[in-house]
Formats: structure tokens, C-alpha cells, sequence
């Protein structure tokens, strides 16, 4: 051990800081290369227990001006029964509740969706067999109200339904093991970078009566990093970065006969999730967005643009902070 006495001058502590550190440095160096550089699997087998979730969506609005135009918050709050548990052949999960926010006002819920179950279709495609992403029931969405009874526009309709898309493209696509292709599996060191099997996908988004068959958002060179190793909410995590890259949806509506709605746009979504690695549960998610779309109709002004900004962030709860209200 080296003391530095008081007697000592200044000039020689600083020389001796100056000869040693470095040599500190090397030897902490080396100990971080060999720690460092061990191999992962990120893609083990999640274990079997409950995991409850909350998930919050800012959808903000701007003018081609850059000014502000307004915002909505989407929350929901979701729990997973995995197959092993519950006994069945997929993972279920049950919507405890879904709230709608404008701005400042208040939050309004939804009846249809409180305490409503499906199960999580694991496909190729991605789609079931009445070519539903995931699963999720697209009647579920038709008509949609709110608590006051109030029929929700077709674009809230449609974000609402989008945010369990965003939940399971995060929590199932991205942080679990893909069946063909490259994915989560493949990151095994801290600092590697894939291109996921999902690049260049081009699934439907078509929901019911709100958007018509044929939609589809086309995703670019999806990217997953292995960022590195720490602590969320002090459980050891692996942080996962991921960057959708640039995409593109092309959409068809039909408010009424004879009236038909084109949106086009671009969107690029990038963000960070944390995977526990001790269960490979998904612990924390952040998500950014930014949204340019391009809306023709059939009467004057005949075009709109838009341009929105999604920030999305997801959080493991425990049982107890699940079932506050």
C-alpha cells in the first residue's frame, strides 16, 4: 500500500499520482477486457412466474412549423400468465385497464377492455389464423367507447389497439428468441450489433372496420446492440438497443361509401429495453418515435400533413403495485 505522508511536497504527490495512475489504470484495464468480454445467452428460456407490467405512450403532435399541437397518453396495465403456468398451449395475458388522456384533461378508461384476456398466437407470420397480429382480437376495437359512453375517433381507436403491437413487438419480437433468422440469440458479447430477422418486414395493420385490408407498415434495417450490463431498479439487466431504421406504411380507410382516406408516411422508432438476467423477463422499455404522414381526401384541403412524436416507456411492477389503482 502507498501512503502519501504530509511532509511530502506537492510537486512529488503529483508526480507520484502522475507515474501511478496509469499503471492503475492498465491493471483495472485488463481485469474489465477479461470480465467483459465472456459470452451471454440472452435467449434462455424465460422463467415461469407472472410478470405484471404498466405501459405509458406519449403521442405528441406538431405543425410543419415545429410548434406544438397538442398530445395524448395512452396507459396501460398488463399481466402475463405464461403457458406453463396456467396450463393452457400459449402465454395469456389479461388488460387490466386501459386509459385514454387529452392533454391536461382527464383520464377516461374503457369499459370493453378492463379485465379482458387473449392469448399471445407465437406464428411465422405473426399473424393467426383469421390474420390477426398476435392474436389480438381486431372486434375487440370496433366501436370502441370510452367510460362517458363517447365512440373514440379512428385514429385513437387505432393508437389504443396499437399499443399492445408495441408491447408484444418490444417484449416477444425483440427480447425473445426468433424462430428463423437472426435475433436476440445471436448477441452474445457486449458491443455486438445484428440485423434482425424482422428487417424489411412488412406486416398488415389492418383493423376491422377502422382500417381497411391491404394496410401495411413496412419496417427497415430493424438493429438490435448488446449495449451493455447493469443494474435496473436493482436487478442486474442486459441493456438492449434497438433502431427500426427508416420505414414506411401505406393505410386505406373508408369513414363512409364512397369516401376513401389514403395515409402514407415515414417512421422511425429507436430505443433501449433492459432484460433481466436471471429470468429474461423485459424490466424496463424506452422507446422514441417520430411519425411524418402525408393524408389524402377526397375534398378540400385534399392533403394534410402531420407530424407526431411517440415516446413509449414500460416498467415491471410487482403484484401488489399491479393492482393499485
Amino acid at each position: 500500500m502507498i501512503r502519501i505522508h504530509r511532509s511530502r511536497s506537492k510537486n512529488e504527490v503529483i508526480f507520484w499520482m502522475v507515474f501511478l495512475l496509469p499503471l492503475f489504470h492498465h491493471a483495472f484495464a485488463k481485469t474489465f477486457r477479461f470480465d467483459l468480454s465472456q459470452e451471454y445467452n440472452l435467449a434462455k428460456k424465460r422463467t415461469d412466474e407472472n410478470r405484471y407490467y404498466v405501459q405509458e405512450t406519449k403521442v405528441s403532435h406538431f405543425g410543419l412549423d415545429g410548434k406544438p399541437q397538442g398530445y395524448e397518453i395512452y396507459r396501460l396495465k398488463l399481466q402475463c400468465v405464461p403457458a406453463a403456468v396456467s396450463g393452457r398451449a400459449n402465454d395469456e395475458y389479461q388488460c387490466r385497464k386501459v386509459t385514454f388522456q387529452k392533454m391536461d384533461g382527464p383520464a377516461v378508461g374503457i369499459p370493453v377492455l378492463d379485465d379482458w384476456s387473449y392469448y399471445f398466437i407465437r406464428t411465422k407470420t405473426g399473424l393467426d389464423e383469421k390474420g390477426q397480429v398476435f392474436g389480438i382480437d381486431h372486434a375487440r376495437f370496433d366501436n370502441l367507447k370510452d367510460a362517458n359512453d363517447q365512440v373514440f375517433s379512428r385514429d385513437v381507436a387505432y393508437a389504443i389497439y396499437n399499443t399492445f403491437i408495441d408491447f408484444h413487438g418490444i417484449c416477444n419480437v425483440f427480447a425473445e428468441k426468433t424462430d428463423e433468422g437472426k435475433g436476440i440469440q445471436d448477441l452474445k458479447k457486449i458491443g455486438q450489433t445484428i440485423v434482425h430477422a424482422a428487417a424489411f418486414s412488412e406486416p398488415p395493420v389492418n383493423l376491422g372496420g377502422i382500417i381497411e385490408a391491404g394496410s401495411t407498415f413496412k419496417n427497415g434495417e430493424i438493429t438490435l446492440a448488446f449495449k451493455g450490463l447493469g443494474f435496473c431498479d436493482g436487478v442486474p439487466c442486459a441493456l438492449i438497443g434497438f433502431d427500426s431504421g427508416e420505414s414506411s406504411f401505406a393505410m386505406a380507410m373508408k369513414p363512409m361509401p364512397n369516401m376513401d382516406i389514403r395515409v402514407v408516411g415515414r417512421s422511425h422508432y429507436f430505443g433501449d429495453f433492459e432484460l433481466e438476467l436471471d429470468t429474461r423477463w423485459v424490466r424496463k422499455v424506452d422507446m422514441v418515435e417520430s411519425v411524418i404522414t402525408e393524408v389524402a381526401l377526397p375534398m378540400p384541403p385534399n392533403k394534410m400533413n402531420q407530424v407526431v412524436e411517440r415516446r413509449l416507456t414500460i416498467h415491471a411492477l410487482t403484484k401488489e403495485e399491479f393492482e393499485k389503482d
